[in-house]
């Protein structure tokens, strides 16, 4: 089989499958040092509270290079983006996993969350043009998003229990150059000309914005900040927070790290549920039960210890996945597909930025003498602002053709 040269004459995608396998490998390789970080520490004589920081370049970049990549996307080609963004990712592991320094390390795992930056606003554009429901369609690529998020903790968590962390970051990076060599065959033509047909359909039953965007934006933009920063937190902290609150279980970073994959991995199918409802449902009222969730069993969880943190976790990663996939529905909603990668990267830019903020003040609060109680307690507040927000959004709103 011949792989795919891209021509300007021609517009390409590729299946669901490898834009779903993109998304898994996207927050897999964003949450390898979330893991790491304890046994890096270690070996650069750093504590978990210091070599945190050394992260945060990367979970910025993250957020702060989407626009960059939405743009270029629309300016030029979605399918150029994502297909040099699985290479991205593996130059950023393999230079981490080489990295003989702190600041080698934090350089590494910046030029890792730059390409990493990439998926969400090409991907998702990608995947709400495609013609169907689109809540179900994007409740089913976030649990493949968040199947990498679940496989993180308990692929890293072996590595080092039985290799070192380095392996950790090495073996991820060749998945990654493999998985961008299979995508380049997967490719699938258009022509340009159909694609035009399409928008004009479009661009005539529509504008870039519709009416009530402003309300929407606004609590959009509340969820965004609130709803990444809660997400980011409880996706960074958990593997360890298991390590320091579950010791009548274990103290082994591989069972601890199996189950926050586990956690992760069963609260992520309830996107599908959501995506679901949102189909059927104004969407304000799932998004202010999902704020409502968060909020009752994330301040549970922190009063827990043992297999009652366990199960109350559990609880709560079912509303903090759950949200995810409402935000990008009520967008579609508002926003016409020429528009899109760069509206969601703007989304996706402040969400990531938030969570990048855990890594600093995290480690602040927990060089000052705060614990991982107090760390919940904080987030369990913050996600009133979900519930307000999705109560003030629109009853109904109008709906653009994802084509």
């Amino acid at each position: 089989m011949k792989i795919i040269s891209f021509d300007s004459s021609k517009s390409y995608s590729i299946p669901d499958l490898y834009l779903n396998i993109g998304h898994l490998l996207d927050h897999f390789m964003m949450l390898i040092f979330a893991k790491a970080a304890f046994d890096a520490g270690r070996e650069f004589g750093l504590s978990y509270e210091e070599i945190i920081v050394y992260g945060t370049l990367g979970v910025v970049l993250f957020g702060a290079a989407a626009p960059l990549a939405g743009w270029l996307a629309d300016k030029y080609s979605r399918a150029i983006l994502i297909t040099v963004y699985p290479f991205g990712l593996g130059l950023g592991s393999i230079l981490a996993a080489f990295s003989q320094s702190t600041e080698m390390l934090g350089l590494s795992l910046g030029i890792l969350g730059f390409f990493a930056a990439i998926y969400h606003p090409v991907g998702i554009a990608m995947i709400v043009k495609r013609p169907g429901k689109v809540g179900l369609r994007l409740g089913i690529n976030g649990v493949w998003g968040n199947m990498g998020v679940a496989l993180a903790p308990i692929l890293t968590g072996f590595l080092i229990a039985y290799a070192d962390w380095r392996l950790g970051f090495l073996i991820p990076s060749i998945m990654c150059l493999l998985f961008g060599i299979s995508q380049l065959f997967a490719f699938i033509e258009q022509n340009e000309t159909e694609v035009k047909v399409d928008n004009t359909k479009n661009s005539k039953s529509s504008s870039v914005l519709t009416e009530g965007w402003q309300t929407v934006l606004f609590c959009l933009s509340i969820v965004t900040l609130s709803g990444g920063f809660i997400f980011g937190s409880l996706t960074f902290l958990i593997p360890r927070l298991f390590e320091v609150n579950m010791l009548q279980i274990s103290n082994d970073v591989a069972i601890t790290g199996l189950l926050a994959g586990l956690v992760y991995a069963i609260a992520s199918f309830s996107q599908i549920g959501t995506g679901w409802l949102v189909d059927k449902i104004p969407p304000k009222y799932v998004l202010a039960a999902m704020g409502l969730g968060q909020l009752i069993f994330i301040y549970i969880a922190s009063q827990s210890s043992d297999f009652g943190l366990l199960f109350i976790m559990l609880a709560a990663m079912i509303f903090v996945f759950g949200q995810v996939p409402i935000t990008d529905v009520i967008l579609v909603k508002y926003v016409k597909d020429s528009w899109r990668g760069r509206v969601l990267s703007i989304k996706f830019m402040i969400n990531l930025s938030a969570g990048a903020s855990v890594l600093p003040i995290t480690s602040l609060l927990l060089k000052n003498g705060y614990d991982f109680s107090f760390v919940l307690q904080c987030l369990a507040l913050i996600s009133i602002s979900v519930i307000i927000a999705g109560m003030l959004l629109p009853n109904k709103s109008p709906t653009l053709k994802a084509v």
